[in-house]
């Protein structure tokens, strides 16, 4: 079972409002009692109402829930930059909902994807980082959309500015870092940029065809390729 089907499923046993063991749940969703303790420590650091510890019990206190929810990039995009705004205000209970909200929304995000090298995780970047890339989404869509060069200066982690030329294939979201896959022209290779991390960005006239080596589906195959 993936983490994120444990974690769901954590909360539907949970919705009773009793007292459950962590042996109990453990045992119920097959998974070790170490695994379910690692668990319930994500949801509680996610702000889902859960009081308890280990060696008692978990219970649910007042809880809210929605039904399951599939949601576009766009949506997601939308609701991220709510998020964000909200983050902003003056008010910090509305600070720390935004916050909490976000973390719920990152422990349930899919697993099953590899993620950048780089090594960006889920609800580490401050929403005043991640913000700063929301001007870059639509014209990257749009460029990705209609297969347009994309000229961009992008500062790398040690401040550093570079020109690049690109090929923007995909956008992907990693817990309020959103990331683009291209095709760099100016290096001759797959790179992965984080938008918040684009200063300039203009959208070329210039168009691409899709020649192998350079399609998202030869970057997905060099994830599957086994280290050496």
């Amino acid at each position: 079972m993936r983490r994120t089907d444990r974690l769901f499923e954590l909360i539907q046993i949970l919705r009773d409002g009793q007292l459950h063991r962590g042996r109990d749940m453990a045992d119920k969703l097959n998974i070790s009692l170490r695994t379910l303790y690692r668990d319930m420590d994500t949801l509680i650091a996610s702000g889902i109402p859960v009081e308890g510890e280990r060696g008692l019990g978990y219970m649910m206190t007042a809880p809210i829930t929605l039904p399951p929810l599939n949601l576009t990039l766009e949506e997601l995009e939308a609701l991220h930059l709510g998020l964000a705004v909200v983050a902003k205000a003056t008010d910090p209970d509305m600070q720390k909902a935004a916050d909490t909200l976000s973390a719920k929304i990152d422990a349930v995000l899919p697993e099953d994807r590899s993620a950048p090298a780089s090594g960006w995780g889920f609800a580490v970047y401050p929403f005043e980082e991640a913000a700063r890339g929301f001007m870059h989404m639509a014209p990257l869509r749009a460029a990705i959309r209609s297969r347009r060069k994309v000229d961009i200066t992008y500062r790398s982690k040690e401040g550093e500015d570079t020109k690049r030329t690109v090929r923007p294939l995909q956008m992907e979201y990693w817990g309020r870092v959103w990331t683009l896959t291209a095709w760099c022209e100016t290096r001759a290779a797959f790179r992965v940029f984080r938008v918040d991390r684009i200063t300039t960005l203009d959208v070329s006239f210039a168009s691409f065809e899709e020649e192998p080596g350079k399609m998202l589906a030869d970057y997905h195959a060099t994830l599957e390729q086994p280290d050496a």
